[in-house]
């Protein structure tokens, strides 16, 4: 009877602890990274590889003091709800694993034909610079949010860069802008790089541009905008899954 009863103790005990993991994660994770945890404003957690916390104590430092010069604040968590937390977020990869649909061989093969989506964005070294490198969009962001991103791409527009933060990285660095300078010189494109006095564009042909902001007439910031076309009634319902599969794969250098 006791051997049943310390079972039945662990038994409730991990329930307990997965039901408070749950918790945590949904009322101090969920508003950026999702409430399955695959991306939103911030990455997707359900990758086999996250990149700023590859282990247990990276991640649980991560929660605790949070990533500075990003959008991720630290929390205040006792030591055993730091945890928890850290136990659910590593079980969100186990719980993801099998979910994605699709044939990721025939999806890069739209990527790069059909869709000619390496005309803007490169993937495993191949492809354009107009758009953010997505040599390592499966560790950031989750089949759901890829999905939005083709076919409603301003909806997939992070709130970390429809406003200005000093210290960013791609794809929140990613911004479209224009630009006419004194002479009336229009330049419309993707900001590259950014400081208090200048400002670095790649136009839409590709070519890279440097001004000085005090030589420029006007400088018009486009938050919230995309210049990547919807994918809708471009990729059959098969042929998306099947993209978005092949997104999903991309995990950067292993």
């Amino acid at each position: 009877m006791w051997r049943l009863a310390i079972l039945v103790l662990a038994a409730a005990s991990i329930l307990y602890a997965a039901d408070s993991g749950e918790s945590l994660f949904r009322n101090h994770c969920a508003p950026c990274h999702g409430a399955d945890g695959t991306g939103g404003r911030g990455p997707n957690l359900t990758a086999a590889r996250l990149l700023r916390a590859p282990d247990d104590a990276a991640l649980s430092a991560v929660i605790t003091l949070g990533i500075p010069g990003t959008q991720m604040p630290g929390t205040r968590m006792t030591a055993e709800e730091n945890r928890e937390l850290v136990a659910y977020v590593r079980g969100l990869h186990r719980a993801q694993t099998g979910r994605v649909e699709g044939n990721r061989e025939n999806g890069e093969r739209l990527f790069r034909g059909k869709g000619n989506c390496v005309q803007c964005h490169t993937a495993s070294g191949r492809g354009g610079q107009l758009g953010p490198d997505l040599s390592d969009i499966g560790t950031k962001r989750g089949p759901e949010f890829l999905r939005t991103a083709l076919l409603d791409p301003e909806k997939a527009v992070t709130d970390t860069f429809t406003s200005y933060r000093r210290v960013i990285f791609m794809p929140d660095n990613f911004l479209q802008v224009h630009v006419v300078t004194k002479d009336g010189a229009q330049i419309a494109g993707t900001r590259v790089n950014e400081d208090s006095f200048t400002i670095q564009v790649r136009d839409f042909g590709g070519r890279l541009h440097s001004f000085r902001k005090d030589e420029l007439r006007e400088l018009q910031k486009d938050w919230g905008k995309s210049p990547m076309p919807s994918y809708r009634g471009v990729f059959s319902d098969a042929e998306l899954a099947d993209v978005v599969a092949y997104l999903v794969s991309l995990q950067g250098a292993q």
